[in-house]
Order: structure tokens, then C-alpha cells, then sequence
């Protein structure tokens, strides 16, 4: 072996983890939110966050991104920690399988068909297929398959190029004499554990262990501590994403680490333990990539079958590894390690809109309540959501902003588009919110009074507003394109209730029933109903652009005016929401 086995060595890594990276990357935007969804819902028990965490590692072929996104979930408040434990051994066992698609590479026979299987033979067709998706199609899902099938092509040609530039090493004496210092359990742990480390790469690390078993130079005495050091290695990932993180997030990491070095001490004192006692006779064997792969997933199978019910102690050990402060720390909504994920973080960005909404809503409606019974304590809740609502916006955009910067999806680019357009709309009605509440303080420090039928005909208006509030944050959260056509005919009604109430106050005014003090109140309170009515058209809007990229908005607003149907439900609300007589 020369210098430019070396190279070819540095190379063939290289490729190994550009492929891998890239085949990860396009399978976790096509997996798109469906991801977070699942691991909200499925980690009511470990034996379902188990299959869910091996089902995603398989899915996305990365066990540290699996663990970076459990650690930003949980920074995030999405998760708990106790639901992560279970997704972390399940991602233990999802990532033997690329050790497994690696072992192909060790077939040997003369049938044609068998031979089809060898990666080196079939890696360039899947290439050329995916170069012709990505070139050819218009479809960015197709363009996506295509990025995985080349990625998946380059991991096998990297692996390829690292078996053959280990393959000399077979005939080299010092190469063997070398090896003899592997036969010590614990040096062979700490070597797969450092280079893991180094790589940042268990599935990197395996296939190299894999081209060096090619060689026959490897035995299962050696390879086995090997194995069970490189699971250990890859928590450096885990440990890398908890910096700046909560506490509890941390505790994620801890719980990585504590899982694989017990697996690790308990397979270790069992293994080395019984073959003092029986003395197996397979140690000394050389390992070829299959054995590789089984020992691979024996280990991860053993150690979270073992593991598994002492969920809550590995739980109680990670929080006293990683203690509480005694100060409060604070909130962090949005994690920047999602972004290494863009459609979990977008998911996460729509639970957090949606919640912006819901507190847009309560305020609105708080500040109605105002108008009917004022109280001081109501007012401070009031302006104290006003401050969240301006902290949702500050960070919620700022983020957005910066997942536009990465590679996603067309239907998470048209989310993001909805959501930036929709959390202006939420700040704006949070902001009339405000003004709402601040015409209530005036008629109550003011002691004034609007008269009976002012009062009767702002009930009326209330209650539309109400339900078009109602209707258009439930469309928003739902994503509903159907509902949201409800919205306009419903905000047409209130504008001309607000253009009937003010002709009937310049009658009472002239009447003298209303005075010019409450007339100036009044069409502050009617400008504001007008302007959150207009927000709720627009939020509405946002929903069905979403789904219908050509429509313009105002084109879109003066086409469904002049259609029959907006007709009959403007009939219709108008006569819910009729005025009472003068």
C-alpha cells in the first residue's frame, strides 16, 4: 500500500459521506413535516417511539440527524424527553440497515443474476437514472428521487474506492502484525469510538471497518469492540448539537451517550465473560462485511431489547447527569437546529403561527369583552399578549427568512410564503386589539355611554366580526381552501353594516341622540372592526393561494363578486346580521 492508496483511501471516504449526506438531505425533504407529525403523535410508549424512531432512521438513513432533531424538538418545547428515549434506541436499530446495503459490496459468485446485486454493478445504472430525474424533470418531488439515487450511487462508488485502496493491505506483514494490538477489547472501543467521533459518521465508519474485513485481515474478536466503540463515537453528533441548548434538550444527548456506553460496558462483560467460560471458537475467524452487519445489528438489537424497559431509570440518570439551574431559563420556540432539517422546522413554524393566531383571536375578543365590562385586570392581560404577539413576529420572521435560505420543497416554499404573509395579518389584529381596548378605557374613565340603539347595532357587528374571526383563524389552521371562499362574502357584510351604523349615527348625532365626544369613539372602534374584518380576508387569502399559485388576489376578490354564489351567501348574512329597525 503507497501514497496513493492513501489518497484513494481519503477519496473514497469522502465521496462516502458527500453521497450519504446528500441522499439524507433529499430524503428528509421529501419526507417534508410528515416527519415531526409522526413523532408528535407515536411517542405515547416506547415500544411505539421505538418502531417510530427505527421507521424514520430508515426512511432519512442518518441516525445523527434523527438525534439532532429530537434534541431541537425538544429545545423547543415540542417534545418531552421521556418521549425521545424510545426514538433513540429505534434509530440504533434503523441504521444497522445501511450496513447491510454496504455488505453487497462483498458478494462473490459467477451467476449473473447474483452479481446484479454487487453495488459497482448496479450503482451507475440508479446514477444515470437519477442524473436523467434531475435534468429532465420539471417535478421537484422527481428531481428529489433523482438527488437521492445519485447520492446513493456516490456512497457505493466512495465505498468501492475505499475497498480497493484497502485491499493490499492484505498482503502487507506489518499490516497483520498491527492488528495484533486490536486484540485488547478496550483499545479496539476506543478506536472505533475516536475515529466515529472524528468522521461524525457511524455509518462512514462501518464501511470502512467492512473494506478492511474484505481483506481477511479482520477477526471477530477485533471487529466486535470495534462496533461497539463506533456506536459510542456517534453521539459526538448529539453532544456537538446540545451547545446553547436547554437543559432538557441536553439531557437528550445524555441520554445518547449513557444508552450506547451501557450497551457497550454490558456487551463487553457478557461477550468477553462467556468466551473466557466457553471459549468461542468464531473469535479468531476471519469477519467478511456481512459478519460486519450482523454483529452491527446483534449489538444495537441486544442492547435495546435490554435496555428498553429501564426507559424512566435512563431518564432519572440523564437529569442528574445534566442538573436543573436554579434559575428559570427561558423558552426558545424556534430551535436553530431544526434548520439542518427545513421541513420539520417549517412544521414547527406552522404550530407556532397557528398559536400566534390563536392569541390574536383571544385578544380580539378579550377587547370586545372590554366594551361590555371593563376591568383592569383584563387590560393588562391585553397588553401583555400584545407583547407576545410582537415577539412571535420579531422571531417567527426572522426564521422563516432563514429557512428560505435553504434547498426545500415547492409545497413547504408556498408554506413559508402563507405563513409570512399571515403573521403580519395576526401582529395587525393584535394591534387593533390594542386600540379596541383603548377605546374601552376612554368610556369607562370618561364615564360614557352609547345609546340603546348604538349599543343594539354594535352587537350586531360584534357577532359578525366574532364569526369571521372564527371562520377565517380555523380555515388558516386547518389549511382549508373550501372554508376560506366563506370568508369574503362575510366581509362584505360587515362593511356595509359599518356603512349603515355610520349613517345612522350622523342622524342621531343631528337628532341630538349621540353626542360628538361618543361619535369620535365610535368611528374609532368602527375603523378597527372594518380593519380586523379586512385582516381575516387577507388570512383567508393566504390559504387558498397556498393551494392555487395563480391566483391573484385582487383579480381573484372581483372575480368571486360577480359570481352567483357570493351573491346568495351575501343574502344570506345580511339577513343573520340584520341591523334592528330605527
Amino acid at each position: 500500500m503507497d501514497i496513493f492508496s492513501v489518497f484513494t483511501l481519503c477519496g473514497g471516504l469522502a465521496f462516502f459521506l458527500y453521497g450519504m449526506t446528500t441522499m439524507s438531505k433529499s430524503l428528509e425533504k421529501m419526507a417534508g413535516g410528515k416527519l415531526e407529525r409522526l413523532l408528535k403523535k407515536m411517542t405515547s410508549s416506547p415500544f411505539k417511539s421505538l418502531l417510530l424512531g427505527a421507521g424514520i432512521t430508515i426512511a432519512i438513513q442518518s441516525s445523527s440527524a434523527m438525534t439532532v432533531m429530537l434534541v431541537g424538538l425538544v429545545n423547543s418545547g415540542v417534545m418531552e424527553l421521556g418521549q425521545t428515549i424510545g426514538v433513540i434506541m429505534g434509530s440504533n436499530i434503523g441504521t444497522t440497515l445501511t450496513a447491510w446495503i454496504l455488505s453487497l459490496t462483498g458478494i462473490q459468485s459467477e451467476s449473473v443474476f447474483v452479481n446484479l446485486f454487487k453495488p459497482e454493478n448496479f450503482s451507475p445504472v440508479i446514477a444515470l437514472v437519477g442524473i436523467i430525474l434531475i435534468m429532465g424533470s420539471k417535478k421537484q418531488k422527481r428531481r428529489d428521487i433523482g438527488r437521492i439515487m445519485v447520492g446513493f450511487s456516490i456512497l457505493m462508488y466512495g465505498m468501492e474506492l475505499m475497498k480497493n485502496a484497502v485491499s493490499p493491505l492484505a498482503s502487507m506483514p506489518g499490516f497483520s502484525d498491527m492488528l495484533t494490538a486490536f486484540n485488547n477489547p478496550l483499545l479496539g472501543v476506543l478506536v472505533g469510538t475516536v475515529f466515529t467521533g472524528i468522521i461524525q459518521s457511524s455509518a462512514a465508519s462501518v464501511g470502512i471497518l467492512q473494506a478492511l474485513a474484505l481483506t481477511g485481515s479482520i477477526t471477530f474478536g477485533m471487529a466486535i469492540p470495534i462496533i461497539m466503540g463506533q456506536n459510542i463515537g456517534t453521539c459526538v453528533t448529539a453532544i456537538l448539537s446540545a451547545i446553547g441548548v436547554n437543559r432538557n434538550a441536553k439531557r437528550v444527548a445524555a441520554v445518547h451517550i449513557s444508552f450506547n456506553i451501557i450497551g457497550t460496558v454490558i456487551c463487553l462483560i457478557l461477550f468477553y465473560g462467556g468466551n473466557a467460560i466457553f471459549h468461542f471458537p468464531f473469535t479468531d475467524n476471519a469477519i467478511s462485511a456481512v459478519g460486519v452487519a450482523f454483529c452491527h445489528t446483534v449489538f444495537n438489537v441486544f442492547t435495546t431489547v435490554l435496555l428498553l424497559p429501564f426507559s424512566r431509570q435512563l431518564e432519572k440518570l440523564a437529569r442528574k447527569l445534566v442538573r436543573n439551574e436554579t434559575k428559570s431559563e427561558s423558552f426558545a420556540f424556534l430551535d436553530p437546529l431544526l434548520m439542518r432539517t427545513p421541513a420539520v422546522a417549517i412544521s414547527e413554524c406552522v404550530t407556532i403561527t397557528n398559536q400566534m393566531g390563536a392569541l390574536s383571536h383571544q385578544n380580539l375578543l378579550l377587547s370586545l369583552q372590554q366594551l361590555v365590562d371593563y376591568d383592569e385586570a383584563r387590560e393588562s392581560e391585553i397588553v401583555s399578549n400584545e407583547d407576545k404577539l410582537d415577539i412571535y413576529e420579531d422571531r417567527l420572521v426572522r426564521y422563516l427568512v432563514e429557512i428560505s435560505r435553504h434547498s426545500m420543497s415547492g409545497a413547504d416554499s408556498r408554506t413559508v410564503s402563507r405563513l409570512l404573509h399571515a403573521i403580519g395579518d395576526f401582529e395587525r389584529i393584535g394591534d387593533h386589539a390594542l386600540n379596541l381596548q383603548e377605546s374601552a378605557r376612554e368610556l369607562h374613565d370618561k364615564e360614557l355611554h352609547f345609546s340603546d340603539s348604538a349599543k343594539a347595532e354594535l352587537e350586531v357587528l360584534i357577532s359578525a366580526l366574532t364569526d369571521v374571526m372564527e371562520d377565517a383563524f380555523a380555515c388558516f389552521a386547518t389549511d382549508d381552501p373550501i372554508a376560506a371562499q366563506g370568508i369574503e362574502p362575510l366581509e362584505e357584510t360587515i362593511d356595509r353594516l359599518i356603512e349603515e351604523i355610520r349613517l345612522r349615527h350622523i342622524e342621531r348625532l343631528q337628532s341630538g341622540e349621540c353626542t360628538i365626544q361618543l361619535g369620535f369613539v365610535l368611528n374609532d372602534l368602527l375603523t378597527c372592526i372594518e380593519r380586523v374584518s379586512d385582516h381575516c380576508s387577507n388570512i383567508a387569502m393566504c390559504v387558498i393561494e397556498n393551494h392555487d399559485k395563480k391566483v391573484e388576489r385582487h383579480a381573484y376578490i372581483q372575480e368571486v363578486k360577480t359570481n352567483r354564489s357570493f351573491t346568495e351567501y351575501l343574502r344570506r348574512d345580511l339577513r343573520k346580521y340584520r341591523l334592528p329597525e330605527q
